[in-house]
């Protein structure tokens, strides 16, 4: 059971986990993280694996007026779903075939603090059920006792799978999703995250360094750098991670000149062959030709999205380049962007 306490002197007697970056998703996400953190209902994170959803549960907590109280994590994909409900809930002496002895759950573990529950979309209806029960009035029973037992938990769910698309299917219940997102934050993928690479694969490289005793930090070429704002990351910030640190225990050099992809081939990613970033192919010659055949309101406005969509490409999705690429200032750039952002790519 993963509880976490920490000293009643105020929140500053701890340090908060770590979350680094300056591009603007990744700000917007922690202002958002930061306003909904004091207010005790639940929270839901969404996000692809590797995002830092869990590290964004334990800010979440440590930023609550709950911070004195335990944060338990359960990660419910780990466990075989028949469990689950015993994981969360507990059970009596004798209630099935090996329970010996009785045994409390996470929910009671997490009594006056925040229970984190990651992977929620992996719980089976039952549970789904009893756990709705206790975001609604505070109380549940341990499997194979009808005894009532209250608790104070905030809970804080985390999922990558589509939570709307389950509950339409009839594999997640609805109203439990109703409550549980009362705020739904979304975490950024790495690949819309560019401003943040390299500030973070310096992070790991430094933290590889001393771990191994290195007397200095490698630094990456530029090219070296382009390889790694080119790739699309499926793995986010998890990979760059393990990748990174595999890098620096791999490389004797006080600069890392290529970079390494695969664990198990010799290949590599030449450093004078970035990727082609997504969407960083150019309109054809003939693509002015369809504008012409268009009313002249909706020409604009396509041509707009398209002038768009290659400066971001070719500018590795950093709006800022792309502003300038364009002639823009950043202001101007970011009311075009919000007006077509749902015709852009993420």
């Amino acid at each position: 059971m993963s509880a976490a306490h920490y000293p009643s002197s105020g929140p500053s007697a701890f340090k908060l986990p770590e979350a680094l970056g300056q591009s603007e998703n990744f700000l917007e996400f922690q202002q958002d993280l930061s306003r909904v953190a004091p207010i005790d209902r639940p929270v839901l994170i969404l996000g692809e694996r590797g995002t830092g959803k869990e590290l964004a549960a334990m800010r979440l907590h440590y930023l609550s007026r709950r911070w004195q109280g335990p944060l338990v994590t359960l990660n419910c994909a780990a466990l075989n779903p028949a469990l689950i409900e015993s994981e969360l809930f507990g059970y009596e002496k004798g209630a099935y075939t090996g329970a010996e002895r009785q045994r409390s759950g996470r929910f009671e573990a997490a009594d006056s603090g925040t229970l984190f529950l990651d992977e929620i979309g992996a719980i089976p209806s039952e549970a789904q059920a009893k756990i709705l029960r206790v975001v609604e009035y505070g109380t549940f029973e341990r499997v194979g006792s009808s005894d009532s037992i209250e608790v104070d938990v905030r809970i804080i769910a985390a999922t990558n799978a589509d939570l709307p698309a389950l509950a339409k299917e009839g594999r997640f219940r609805q109203d439990l999703l109703d409550r549980l997102a009362f705020e739904a934050l979304v975490l950024p993928p790495l690949r819309r995250r560019s401003e943040d690479i390299i500030l973070l694969a310096d992070h790991f490289a430094a933290r590889m360094a001393f771990e191994i005793g290195r007397a200095a930090t490698p630094s990456f070429s530029d090219k070296a750098k382009a390889v790694l704002r080119a790739y699309s990351w499926p793995g986010n910030i998890r990979e760059l991670k393990n990748l990174i640190e595999r890098t620096v225990y791999r490389t004797d050099s006080p600069i890392i000149q290529h970079i390494e992809f695969s664990t198990f081939s010799s290949e590599t990613q030449k450093p004078d062959e970035p990727e082609e970033a997504p969407g960083a192919t150019l309109p054809t010659a003939n693509s002015a030709v369809d504008l012409l055949d268009m009313q002249l309101y909706d020409a604009v406005q396509e041509l707009k999205v398209r002038m768009l969509k290659s400066a971001l490409g070719t500018c590795r999705y950093n709006q800022k380049q792309a502003a300038l690429h364009l002639g823009l200032t950043y202001n101007q750039f970011r009311w075009l962007y919000r007006k077509y952002k749902d015709r852009l790519p993420c």
